[in-house]
């Protein structure tokens, strides 16, 4: 398989590191990782991509190689080299082994992955910590997967033919991974594919030992236009997107355009947080604060819309405001263990929320607290009823603000969460089970929450619905599935012999 789109990857010391007495020694290469070659490859395009640390903008290197045509399709006849050779013919226990040593490393270095994280797009290492912490899980669930993919086998019901189905790998795959958790992203894309079968294309570092098979994994890094050469290749059989809708349109034309290869996406949100008279108030407040917050809100299932009913709005709005300004002292550094809100992650998504309060601004939209910026520092922002037809109430912002309208039925409630293109997420706060279970019933959303905030786990299906995703799912065994062709084979049993 082949991943691409985030800069920096991890493996073995490379062209820069980065020293932390809390970690072992980040290193990340800045070359493209093809075959398992012992040095990195440079990228035949001759393109580069800088990327900078946003705390202060300075470079963190100027050396990622872009990956052009002739480098994806290096990285495309490597993968294929696998398939068909050692990685294909190997046995589903043997490449269970190798995906549990890889489980192995990453518990003792996720640390030192994270903090690439940090530097990268800023994500406070106490989150990044949290996120590390699942990689090893995660490669260690799929690998449980390799010897339990089982067939189906329907007897003959007079017809004489007994009925087999095979489930067999794909063949080449590839995932794009988004930048707001980009090592969760890959091992999300990644494992599963590989769990299967196949061969996968993208940004991930293999162990350093080469554990895998040369081509089971390649390392590519680039901007769109090599994501829109993966998806458009005629021998990738299938690709995972993370990403922006608007990005993900394109990945699924040049799919459909090339060899109508297979396609999952994973897309933007803007989820609703509906809030009963009856909800712990604290709890729901604790969510829609500290757990909102995370990654400065730069999280896909972030819940943006806050629809509460009227008979507590005022208490709550004025509990939420006191939260969100307690947590502006807590922006800073990063890498700082008592930082909990970074920057965001560089200057176009600065710029881009930026945008977004200042067209509020002008359509007169209160802000109870925040909206102000300094540099890609966002100070935690609450605004007051925008309007329903407003940017910032149906358009995903992705930074730490949100919007909070009142709704005084069950019926208007719903019709207010549902009421937008998205649906990834939602939360429904309240102390009624009956209630929370018919109310999630109705939402149009791939994911529900009930009493907390929603955050993905690796063995249930993870997507959206509507604009937010297409193509199957992620997490679970449903990820599995996707990564497999189904094969029916009938037999004759009423031909004896000759």
């Amino acid at each position: 398989m082949t991943t691409a789109n985030a800069p920096l990857s991890s493996s073995s010391p490379g062209n820069c590191t980065v020293d932390d007495t809390d970690a072992p020694n980040a290193a990340f290469h800045t070359k493209l990782f093809i075959n398992n070659k012992p040095q990195y490859t440079s990228a035949k395009s001759g393109q580069y991509w800088t990327v900078r640390n946003p705390t202060d903008n300075s470079i963190v290197t100027e050396d990622v190689h872009c990956a052009g045509e002739e480098d994806v399709n290096d990285a495309v006849a490597s993968s294929k080299s696998a398939f068909e050779g050692s990685w294909g013919k190997m046995a589903s226990s043997e490449r269970q082994k190798i995906m549990l040593k890889l489980a192995d490393l990453l518990d003792l270095e996720y640390l030192a992955l994270m903090k690439l994280e940090s530097i990268a797009m800023g994500q406070p290492t106490a989150f990044g910590a949290r996120l590390g912490a699942l990689l090893g899980p995660i490669v260690r669930y799929y690998a449980g997967w390799c010897d339990k993919l089982p067939g189906e086998m329907q007897p003959e019901d007079g017809d004489g033919r007994f009925k087999l189905v095979r489930y067999q790998p794909l063949g080449v795959c590839a995932g794009i991974a988004a930048w707001n958790a980009t090592l969760v992203f890959l091992c999300m894309k990644t494992m599963p594919a590989i769990a299967a079968g196949n061969t996968v294309l993208g940004l991930w570092g293999t162990s350093k030992e080469s554990w895998f098979p040369p081509g089971v994994i390649n390392i590519i890094s680039g901007p769109g236009s090599t994501g829109e050469l993966l998806a458009s290749h005629m021998g990738i059989k299938k690709i995972s997107y993370t990403g922006s809708v608007k990005a993900g349109r394109k990945v699924q034309v040049s799919a459909t355009n090339s060899n109508l290869k297979r396609v999952t996406l994973e897309l933007g949100g803007k989820s609703p947080s509906i809030i009963f008279s009856d909800a712990n108030l604290e709890n729901a407040l604790e969510n829609s604060s500290q757990n909102f917050l995370l990654n400065s809100g730069q999280v896909c299932v972030a819940a943006t819309r806050v629809i509460i009913h009227q008979d507590i709005a005022e208490k709550f709005a004025t509990g939420l405001k006191a939260r969100f300004e307690m947590f502006k002292n807590t922006m800073g550094d990063p890498l700082a263990k008592e930082t909990f809100l970074g920057p965001l992650a560089d200057k176009a998504q600065t710029e881009r929320v930026q945008a977004f309060f200042e067209q509020s601004k002008k359509d007169g939209v209160e802000f109870l607290t925040g909206g102000e910026i300094n540099g890609n520092f966002v100070e935690p922002t609450i605004m007051k009823s925008p309007p329903l037809e407003s940017s910032v109430w149906k358009e995903e912002i992705f930074g730490p603000a949100l919007g909070i309208q009142t709704f005084r039925s069950e019926d208007e409630a719903v019709r207010l969460a549902n009421d937008t293109n998205y649906g990834l997420s939602a939360c429904v706060y309240t102390s009624d089970i009956a209630r929370a279970l018919r109310v999630s019933g109705r939402l149009e959303s791939g994911t529900v929450a009930i009493n907390s905030n929603f955050f993905p786990t690796v063995t249930v299906p993870f997507g959206g619905w509507k604009e937010s995703g297409n193509g199957g799912r992620e997490g679970g065994y449903a990820a599995v599935k996707s990564y497999l062709e189904s094969k029916t084979i009938t037999v004759n049993m009423d031909v004896g012999p000759r």
